[in-house]
């Protein structure tokens, strides 16, 4: 499949997850929309449409919208409907900052829940400082490992650091000593490289650098017998999926390890990884697995959404129903004040299953998961 009906596949797809958004949610649980006056607040949520990003925020997203409406059937929080208030932005620092002007002038919004993709999660931390906005931004999708968290900022998802560790972990039987890092674009590389750079450095790892530069099918066949057998993959859905097509024409046998960004499904049904392993990280549990808060999502994602349950959407599910949990939990009044100093305790919360401890780097870090595609095509966790 060449890479630009690869583009127009994720621009379809993102469209097909937008609609289905649109039909299955009512109108108490849209932008705009206030079904109960004063009874209703806002969550808002920032979310990227870049074409790099909008995989990851459809799903993202469709996981949060689909928590807020069954929040709202069983009653809402505190008797108040709540408002998803989705505050689009394409990936730009300016429209960032409208993003947020937007938030803050509605005094309806309590809290900033569930930011969506890593680039403008970091953006919102920054823009948030600047302006001295007081106001929490809970269970943002913030991958960068290099960021420090001020005391705003309530990261539940563990970042590429820990991904990167726990991944590395399987691999150890090969005696690694050397890992290639391959970024999608020259923005990938831009943007990862440092994180990566330093992460590679506490591992005691010597790093091989890769850029693709479009055609990423060329990259993956244009790898030499030195190149190692490790690749780290920083890129979206699409560009994985072609350069292990670009990979499967080559006779080494190598492994990629690809990060919570990318959808592992949707790669190998765009024909992605047929012969090379991928091991692909999660932040969040298995889908499939027993625990109450995964079985409570695929029950409200099958009635509400025509979307198959993906590791995204249980991410931004858990970052909705653990901005609930906390709110919940607020004695008095509910303002943006009362919700920061909640938020400020970091107390522990069990998510259904999904514990949330936060360390000495204002993190809850430590929740990984893994994924490997196989030669015959299964996915096994």
């Amino acid at each position: 499949m060449h890479f630009h009906s690869k583009l127009r596949r994720r621009q379809i797809l993102l469209g097909a997850g937008l609609l289905a958004a649109q039909v299955a949610v009512p109108a108490l649980a849209q932008p705009g929309k206030s079904a109960s006056g004063a009874r209703t607040l806002s969550v808002a949520q920032v979310v990227d449409y870049s074409l790099a990003q909008q995989d990851v925020s459809k799903d993202f997203l469709i996981g949060a919208r689909a928590a807020w409406q069954d929040i709202n059937a069983r009653g809402g929080l505190r008797g108040k409907t709540v408002r998803h208030l989705t505050l689009e932005t394409d990936g730009t620092a300016a429209s960032v900052r409208a993003a947020l002007d937007k938030m803050r002038d509605d005094p309806s919004c309590v809290v900033l829940s569930g930011t969506v993709g890593d680039q403008v999660a970091s953006q919102v931390v920054a823009q948030l400082s600047q302006d001295r906005l007081a106001i929490a931004h809970a269970a943002p999708w913030l991958q960068n490992s290099s960021l420090a968290i001020d005391d705003q900022t309530f990261p539940i998802f563990a970042a590429r650091e820990q991904q990167i560790s726990y991944a590395l972990k399987t691999l150890s039987v090969m005696g690694l000593k050397e890992l290639g890092a391959v970024y999608a674009s020259n923005q990938d590389h831009t943007v990862y490289r440092a994180d990566v750079e330093r992460i590679a450095g506490s591992l005691g790892l010597k790093l091989l650098s890769l850029r693709g530069s479009g055609d990423l099918g060329v990259l993956g066949q244009k790898l030499t017998p030195t190149t190692p057998a490790v690749l780290l993959f920083l890129g979206g859905t699409p560009e994985l999926a072609q350069f292990t097509q670009g990979l499967g024409k080559q006779a080494r046998q190598r492994y990629i390890v690809a990060l919570a960004d990318v959808n592992i499904q949707t790669m190998m049904q765009m024909g992605g990884a047929r012969t090379t392993p991928v091991i692909a990280t999660q932040v969040v549990p298995l889908i499939n697995a027993s625990l109450p808060v995964v079985r409570t999502y695929r029950e409200t994602l099958g009635r509400l959404f025509d979307e198959p349950p993906v590791p995204l959407s249980l991410a931004g599910f858990i970052a909705a129903r653990y901005t609930h949990d906390v709110l919940s939990s607020i004695n008095g009044p509910l303002t943006r004040q009362t919700a920061l100093a909640e938020f400020q305790r970091r107390a522990d919360v069990d998510v259904g299953g999904f514990r949330i401890s936060y360390d000495a780097q204002r993190r809850s870090a430590t929740y990984v998961t893994q994924s490997m595609t196989t030669a015959d095509g299964r996915l096994v966790g």
